[in-house]
């Protein structure tokens, strides 16, 4: 700043006489030195004008109305007002240099006039009056000499002017010599006066630039709010305080100014470095740097500021209080509160994210060590949240996500911590929670909760949930295994049918090791060909011939025997190896089938995940050239879970697939995300109906007629061929062909076997199939020990119930003969509650009873049993 102010006044070492004295242009005049000097001169010269005017009538008085004396007084009064005209004329009328000319010839007129006037009363006159004159005049020459005294140039000249004026009345040499001598030593004075003057005046200029300079820049400082000032006194209170912290002092309370600083600011005890107080800095009267404080009266924390200040002490070594700057951290504080918000929290949702949620868990866990706290961990996720996502969009997705975390939130409460952990998957910790009843009753809640029904953009939308339990420290004392055990038990929670809860058990973690060791001999064995297919017989029901076999692939472990698909096939889904190991059921299954006759078909099986690969047509392509099997000849069976990818997707795959003239199949249909919209946009030839709804069809009161009529309906509709699965009691043969069904596939026809023996099956009755099994239907039974009492002709006994169906039951203690089969009795099933039946066999001690009337079995088994009135 000083080197800014030294660029700006000039310095000139050697300055002219004329402008040292002040009566030429000066470059530093600009800043008001001889405009100021003038003022001070007008400021007194109407007193030193009354003086001369008093001391002129005092003179005419004491010299008796003398002519000189008048003549002199008039010219001494005219000259004195023309004085005062320059002196106090504007700056902007005539120049300073060039009104101290005019005042220093003045001047000169005017001491001549004084001092020729004081020799006159002092030499002519006598008296008293002629003393107090005297008096008068030489005050005069006084007065007027202080009034000119900032004007150096005009104090020369009224020195001069007096000297002049007393020549006449000495002789000629001593009045040179005196002149000499008098002006001399006065230009001598004057000239050290006007040196120090200009050095005064230019450092006074420098300074005055600098602070006007400072001034300037910090008034931008805090007009730009990126920085403030302030002040206190000795007793600590707020002298000054930047405007614009001020004002957001005040919105608060009180106005600072005046106010203790302590008592206007409060620290943020949260930050580092914060163990010494504002207080203790102000009277230990030590300096403090970048401390976080707020208004005292905003609790809630809406503007923050950092403060620094050290102590002022004076030239005397005397403390006079602190000074100190600051800057307005709000926005910073803002921006990292944001950044930490991002960092810990889910930006979807405003739930906790993965990295909050895992510190939570390191955290609750480590407070739990020392005192042996349990704390409970949900993982939860989504059942059905892919279709929302595919079939109304990630937008709709993600609200639906906002929705669900609505619910956990007020599901859980201030129980414990909701976090989303990315996707459909969320997270619960519980500190301080163990008992599991209290646990199923909130994981049962929040099921129900997340089941019910969402609106989307107008429409209802239904999901589930499914959530995995691990209790710490029994099922992990540290998050990894914490959240791995809660990650298994979820998994079984799924593998149960989903929409339940499952708490972990040690068997999870030794069925996940197992499953990874079947993944490592899932690699083996596909890298060695362990693999070979086994085919099922696919039969017409019109004339009972085989029209084509279904491949089925088969894994015999050399340790573990026989391993089934649903165990080994799903697993291959999760690591990755169904692809592969699908393209080699595809391309042994065409190469075996070539060699059947013409007419018979082959179905195989393609996964969702083989269905989303684009290069599945060539793959099939290849399979087909190099067996040289007819492409009409090969059928894919895909389930409805392909329909849950892209449905764009999906149509360009079945068209490339029709287009090679291969047949489609639509398997399991009806137990997956079932929609007639697949069966109008794909090309399916034929429809397979899953056997959970052949089972228990033939049974009495059975819907599953009505579901397969249904579906036989709409294919023939729809010009599909339908295949029933799962057949396998030669009554249920007749019962599908009555349905219209065209072909029956499953264990009456023949269990899966290999192509050596499905060859010799074709060849052995020309291709005939023959239904073998049981011929009638039986419901399912269930083992059980049950007391119950029949009532047989008006005699009531005590029996055990071994086993029972919906539509019968086996009971032992009852003794009697073939006589009574056909015979009807009544059966206690229900405490009290007596049920007809009839006997349909009897040998041994046993019997088998068949009911009136079909029972709900589950409802029955959830009854208690009556004990027994004795022993049997």
């Amino acid at each position: 700043m000083r080197n800014r102010a030294n660029a700006i006044v000039p310095d000139d070492d050697r300055p002219s006489l004329a402008v040292l004295l002040g009566l030429a242009e000066d470059e530093m005049e600009h800043g008001g030195r001889q405009v100021r000097r003038l003022a001070q001169v007008a400021a007194l010269w109407p007193l030193a004008m009354a003086f001369q005017g008093l001391s002129a009538v005092m003179a005419s008085v004491a010299l008796m109305g003398s002519l000189a004396v008048l003549g002199l007084s008039a010219l001494l009064i005219v000259t004195s007002l023309y004085a005062f005209a320059i002196v106090q004329m504007p700056a902007s009328a005539w120049r300073s240099h060039l009104r101290a000319r005019g005042a220093t010839l003045l001047a000169a007129v005017i001491g001549a006039a004084l001092v020729t006037l004081q020799w006159m009363v002092v030499h002519d006159s006598d008296g008293t009056i002629s003393q107090t004159a005297i008096v008068m005049v030489t005050g005069a020459l006084a007065l007027s000499a202080l009034a000119l005294y900032p004007i150096r140039p005009a104090m020369i000249g009224y020195a001069g002017g007096m000297v002049l004026a007393m020549a006449p009345h000495m002789g000629l040499m001593s009045t040179l010599a005196g002149v000499a001598t008098v002006l001399l030593i006065l230009f001598t004075g004057t000239l050290r006066l006007v040196r120090l003057d200009r050095a005064t005046t230019r450092a006074d200029t420098v300074r005055a630039m600098e602070g006007a300079f400072a001034a300037k820049m910090i008034a931008e400082f805090e007009d730009q709010g990126t920085g403030w000032f302030w002040e206190v006194d000795r007793d600590g209170r707020i002298v000054y305080i930047s405007a614009r912290v001020a004002e957001a002092i005040a919105g608060f309370g009180p106005a600072p100014l005046g106010r203790p600083l302590t008592e206007v600011f409060q620290m943020d005890s949260a930050t580092p470095a914060t163990e010494r107080t504002l207080a203790f800095h102000l009277s230990s009267r030590t300096s403090f740097s970048d401390y976080s404080v707020r208004a005292a009266e905003d609790d809630a924390g809406e503007r923050w500021w950092s403060m620094s200040g050290r102590p002022v002490i004076d030239e005397l070594g005397r403390f006079q209080g602190f000074i100190g700057s600051g800057t307005d951290l709000t926005e910073r504080r803002r921006s990292e509160a944001e950044i930490t918000r991002l960092a810990l929290f889910d930006g979807l949702t405003g739930l906790a994210n993965r990295q909050r949620m895992r510190l939570s868990i390191d955290k609750t866990l480590a407070q739990a060590q020392g005192g042996g706290r349990p704390n409970a961990l949900f993982l939860m996720d989504l059942d059905r949240f892919k279709a929302v996502n595919d079939t109304l969009g990630h937008q709709a997705g993600d609200d639906l996500l906002k929705q669900v975390a609505q619910r956990l939130s007020r599901g859980v409460g201030d129980a414990g911590l909701v976090g989303r952990l990315g996707g459909d998957e969320f997270q619960v910790l519980l500190p301080g929670t163990q008992c599991r009843d209290t646990l199923a009753t909130l994981a049962t809640e929040l099921i129900d909760a997340l089941s019910m029904p969402y609106r989307l953009g107008g429409t209802s939308i239904t999901i589930g949930c499914s959530i995995g339990i691990a209790i710490a420290p029994y099922d992990g004392g540290d998050s990894e295994t914490l959240i791995r055990n809660a990650d298994l038990a979820l998994y079984a929670a799924k593998a149960d049918g989903r929409g339940v809860h499952r708490f972990y058990a040690e068997q999870m973690l030794e069925g996940a090791r197992n499953r990874q060791a079947l993944e490592e001999d899932l690699r083996q064995a596909l890298a060695s060909g362990a693999f070979h297919l086994c085919y099922q017989p696919v039969v017409s029901t019109v004339d009972e011939r085989i029209v084509g076999y279904e491949a089925l692939v088969r894994w015999d472990h050399p340790t573990r025997g026989a391993v089934s698909p649903a165990d080994f096939i799903p697993v291959a889904e999760e690591c990755g190896l169904i692809e592969a190991l699908g393209e080699w059921v595809l391309r042994t299954a065409c190469l075996e089938a070539a060699t059947w006759p013409e007419d018979v078909c082959v179905a195989v099986n393609v996964s969702p995940v083989q269905f989303a690969n684009p290069q599945l047509p060539t793959i099939v392509t290849s399979a087909l050239a190099r067996s040289g099997l007819i492409p009409g000849r090969l059928e894919l069976e895909i389930t409805e879970g392909v329909f849950l990818d892209d449905s764009r997707s999906s149509d360009a795959m079945f068209r490339s697939l029709k287009a090679l003239g291969v047949r489609l199949s639509l398997d399991d249909f009806g137990t997956g995300y079932s929609s007639l919209g697949y069966l109008r946009n794909a090309p399916f030839d034929k429809i397979k109906i899953d056997q959970s709804f052949v089972r228990g069809a033939a049974q009495p009161g059975s819907r599953n007629i009505a579901i397969i009529r249904a579906i036989v309906t709409l294919a023939e509709t729809l010009g599909m061929e339908t295949t029933a699965e799962g057949v396998e009691a030669q009554d249920e043969v007749l019962m599908i062909r009555d349905l219209g069904c065209s072909h029956i596939q499953g264990y009456v026809y023949g269990r899966p076997m290999r192509c050596a023996e499905a060859v010799a099956m074709m060849t052995a009755r020309a291709g005939q199939a023959v239904a073998t099994g049981v011929r009638i239907t039986r419901a399912e039974r269930t083992k059980v020990f049950r007391p119950s009492r029949v009532a047989l002709n008006g005699i009531e006994r005590d029996v055990r119930i071994r086993d029972i169906s919906s539509g019968g039951a086996m009971i032992d203690g009852l003794t009697i003969d073939q006589a009574a089969v056909g015979v009807e009795l009544l059966i206690e099933l229900v405490e009290n509650q007596m049920f007809a039946a009839r006997i349909r066999w009897a040998a041994d001690g046993r019997a088998g009873l068949q009911f009136a009337q079909p029972l709900d079995l589950q409802r029955l088994l959830s009854t208690p049993a009556r004990p027994l009135r004795r022993a049997i």
